[in-house]
């Protein structure tokens, strides 16, 4: 799941990016608001994280143009505005939560949870293959009736393979889906991740396509 974050001071952006990584979000980060909205326009984004005190463009007229363009994406705002006021303006310019700074990250991943559930079931669907299922709002994998345990990067690439089971994956579209644009990605960490998922689910789960990419086949 792809994620915006829009952050401009360091620690706070660097930690908050690391967390959502950690629960398996996908993150692409801009620090003012200006390059907020071209990110909005140019990417589909499943969240947006926005900081209200950015340089440039307040994160309040971003919150405001986003909505006057008729896009729906879930926003969190996430300041330390916390005045009931400020918190008003916020909810009233369209935004779907309001995040207090400083907080927990934990509550943060929950609040995040939250809309997305909050969406509705047609919208985040559990993703179903066979004897195997994943939950994007839970990331809960069940394969054969029984729990998986996957690391994030695991998860968001089987996320991709259940989407459209029978679709051929190349390394270029896996790349551009799972990692943001500031990720570092090494030329085999997609063989990498496929060769751990097979370890955990089983060995003929994801086919090679040689030449092409990789699928899950479509199960009857």
């Amino acid at each position: 799941m792809r994620v915006l974050l829009v952050e401009d001071d360091e620690s706070i952006g660097s930690a908050v990016a690391q967390a959502l990584r950690g629960g398996g979000y996908t993150v692409d980060r801009v620090t003012d608001g200006q390059a907020a909205l071209t990110a909005a326009t140019v990417e589909q984004y499943a969240l947006v994280l926005l900081d209200l005190g950015l340089p440039g463009l307040d994160g309040l007229d971003v919150l405001r143009r986003l909505r006057d363009r008729r896009n729906k994406v879930p926003v969190l705002v996430m300041t330390a505005r916390a005045a009931v006021d400020e918190r008003i303006h916020g909810l009233d310019a369209g935004a779907d939560d309001y995040l207090v700074k400083p907080f927990h990250v934990g509550e943060l991943l929950a609040r995040l949870r939250a809309l997305v559930r909050r969406q509705g079931a047609d919208v985040q669907p559990v993703l179903r293959n066979g004897d195997l299922s994943l939950d994007p709002s839970s990331h809960e994998v069940v394969f054969r009736g029984e729990p998986r345990r996957l690391s994030a990067r695991e998860f968001a690439v089987l996320h991709e393979f259940l989407r459209r089971p029978g679709t051929i994956l190349s390394r270029a579209e896996l790349e551009q889906r799972i990692y943001g644009w500031h990720d570092e990605v090494e030329s085999n960490a997609i063989e990498f991740l496929i060769h751990s998922l097979r370890k955990k689910l089983d060995s003929a789960i994801i086919k090679n396509v040689r030449g092409v990419g990789w699928m899950i086949p479509k199960a009857a």
